[in-house]
């Protein structure tokens, strides 16, 4: 970790394919998300860099920033490799851009995968880097949402 970049890690005792295809999914997004903020999405799973999906929040539910209420943000996969990683880009309506990323890397090990959630913002437009306010998210955040995808992936998400 940086002083721009998060991580946290966690083993699920599921095959990375399983994990890969609910990380995929843009409904997969809001199922594991412990924010809060994430209220519903739209599109189609995503299967390239440079695909894309809308993703409804609720930034109430972080009360940070209460005044935002309810907005879309268009989610861009900037890395694609199956079963290994993904990670993407969170366009909204504010101007610059943000520019934070935020993936997941996935490693084979012989008790399942080992999950690696990330959260970058060290290539944020400067006007968000003086703004003082990242991370958005803290790595204890990163770890709930670790905690949802291991439990939702061994109830059979993704259902066939």
């Amino acid at each position: 970790m940086t002083d721009t970049r998060i991580e946290a890690e966690r083993l699920i005792a599921a095959p990375a394919a399983d994990i890969f295809a609910l990380l995929c999914d843009p409904q997969g997004h809001v199922a594991i998300d412990s924010s809060g903020m994430l209220q519903s999405a739209e599109g189609e799973p995503v299967s390239a860099a440079g695909d894309s999906f809308v993703v409804h929040m609720d930034r109430e539910s972080l009360n940070d920033y209460p005044e935002m209420g309810r907005y879309d943000v268009t989610v861009t996969i900037r890395d694609f490799e199956p079963d290994r990683l993904v990670s993407w880009t969170v366009l909204g309506r504010i101007r610059p851009q943000i520019g934070h990323v935020y993936g997941y890397r996935l490693d084979p090990d012989e008790a399942g995968t080992r999950v690696t959630s990330f959260y970058d913002w060290s290539d944020i437009a400067p006007e968000w880097r003086d703004a003082g306010i990242f991370p958005v998210l803290s790595e204890n955040a990163l770890r709930g949402t670790l905690g949802i995808l291991d439990r939702t992936v061994r109830r059979g998400y993704p259902r066939g």
